[in-house]
């Protein structure tokens, strides 16, 4: 598998997956234009994806679903609660390129095994996804509140784990969001605190985990250096000093990671 981090942050989130002839977008929220610039550095025409699945409705990961399935003819993969609630976002959708899926359930996209998993977030049926091809694993997962043991359980033993950073709680604290908000990212239905993240990555490396990427930073309430010596600093702490360690980037591609 070949994985390509397109954008990460609260202001847009797509990334890209490929395994053979299976070439998958994970969400669209950035414009349809700025994806199909970002699938044009990498040397993906966006004709040639097999799809687009989504994890959850909120327009930074929805922004561009719509115009790219009606303009290129992609199937959009999704469960019916993320359909209904993202089409004031994407508009309709064609009956021909709609695919739903049912949480917990796995399926395949061409070659790629996917299963989408539960994840406690403030949207209406947000998931995560475990992507497997071969003897390769990769979990997906951003926008998560908290981390329970049933997410820990899907991730176990993955090649890469695409695991959400957002923010640190002094910093978050201390900014400039008003109160319901800062309860709100804070709550177990807002966002993965780095602490948190780290703590997450020292239950994943015991199944077997050595690579992860941070991902969706809070522009306004996290740094790079912030997740990545905070996460670090919690890996040392349980004496783990064997994990590679990737902070996605808010704003571009972030590398090209094979599997």
């Amino acid at each position: 598998m070949r994985f390509i981090p397109l954008f990460s942050g609260s202001s847009g989130n797509s990334s890209y997956l490929e395994s053979g002839d299976t070439r998958l977008l994970i969400d669209a929220g950035m414009t349809g234009k700025a994806i199909v610039e970002a699938l044009s550095k990498i040397a993906v025409s966006p004709e040639r994806l097999s799809g687009i699945l989504v994890t959850h409705d909120h327009v930074d990961h929805t922004r561009g679903v719509g115009i790219l399935s009606r303009k290129y003819n992609l199937p959009v993969y999704t469960n019916a609660g993320t359909l209904r609630a993202m089409t004031p976002i994407t508009r309709e959708l064609s009956y021909a390129n709609t695919r739903l899926f049912q949480t917990d359930e796995d399926f395949y996209v061409g070659s790629i095994n996917v299963l989408p998993f539960k994840t406690p977030h403030d949207a209406a049926e947000s998931v995560g996804f475990v992507f497997t091809s071969g003897e390769k694993k990769l979990t997906y997962m951003t926008d998560i509140g908290c981390m329970r043991e049933s997410m820990l359980s899907c991730a176990a033993g993955s090649s890469l784990v695409f695991i959400e950073a957002n923010h640190d709680v002094e910093m978050l604290k201390r900014g400039p969001y008003p109160y319901p908000l800062k309860q709100r990212i804070l709550s177990e239905k807002g966002h993965l605190s780095n602490e948190n993240c780290g703590r997450a990555l020292v239950k994943l490396y015991e199944t077997g985990v050595r690579f992860a990427v941070l991902a969706h930073l809070s522009r306004e309430n996290n740094t790079e250096y912030e997740a990545y010596s905070t996460v670090s600093r919690v890996l040392e702490e349980a004496n783990i000093g064997d994990m590679r360690i990737v902070v996605a980037k808010r704003d571009g591609i972030t590398g090209i990671f094979e599997l």
